[in-house]
């Protein structure tokens, strides 16, 4: 794996590619290919964006671990191994492991509503609540929670016209007044003008 100059090791693939590719029904690093005209719910796409995420370490593990295997005079894995290694791999992965949380991934696709590249269907689903969120909300009194409808979003002909360089970077492409101004040190600026208050020192950070 490539390192970059600052932050973590790289992602196999960005986001905005794999939303644009899920969209088109091109079904990317294995997700399931649907109808383009018909969309998809943003909770499926970034469902299947983590699976992908998922795989695509497992595979880089096994290939990783066959390449020892040749150095060492052990021999390739046979193409059954060679599978067998990445279920195993895959099966031990946490789900929250990799990076992009679903909050993220939510911010990361209102830009691509503000900017006009992906568009709700008129098509909704409607969905129910987790078990233990309505236990609570039942002991604690409360009224039902009505959970909102599942939305299906399809790509415009705008955001299939799009470049790869705005879709790597959609917040640039929805705030072009950043400019050329890197979005590490733009964000630097922007914490400076907020005014957060000192936290009181506990016993733990108080010097004895």
């Amino acid at each position: 794996m490539l390192r970059p100059v600052r932050g973590g090791f790289l992602r196999p693939f960005g986001c905005g590619w794999f939303i644009r590719e899920f969209l088109l029904g091109h079904g990317p690093e294995g997700s399931p290919k649907i109808e383009p005209s018909k969309g998809a719910v943003q909770e499926d796409i970034f469902y299947h964006y983590k699976l992908a995420l998922h795989r695509a370490y497992a595979e880089d593990a096994t290939a990783w671990e066959n390449d020892e295997r040749v150095r060492a005079g052990k021999g390739p894995y046979t193409e059954q191994e060679y599978a067998e290694r990445v279920d195993w791999f895959l099966r031990r992965i946490p789900y929250k492991l990799t990076k992009c949380r679903y909050h993220s991934f939510v911010r990361y696709f209102h830009w691509l509503k503000q900017l006009g590249w992906v568009e709700v269907t008129g098509e909704e689903e409607r969905s129910s609540v987790q078990e233990n969120v309505e236990e609570s909300r039942s002991d604690a009194g409360l009224e039902p929670y009505a959970a909102p409808p599942r939305i299906y979003y399809r790509l415009t002909q705008k955001g299939i016209e799009a470049p790869d360089y705005q879709w790597s970077n959609p917040l640039i492409a929805c705030h072009p007044e950043i400019g050329g101004i890197p979005a590490l040190y733009y964000f630097r600026e922007k914490r400076k003008k907020t005014k957060y208050i000192r936290k009181q020192p506990t016993k733990r950070r108080t010097k004895s």
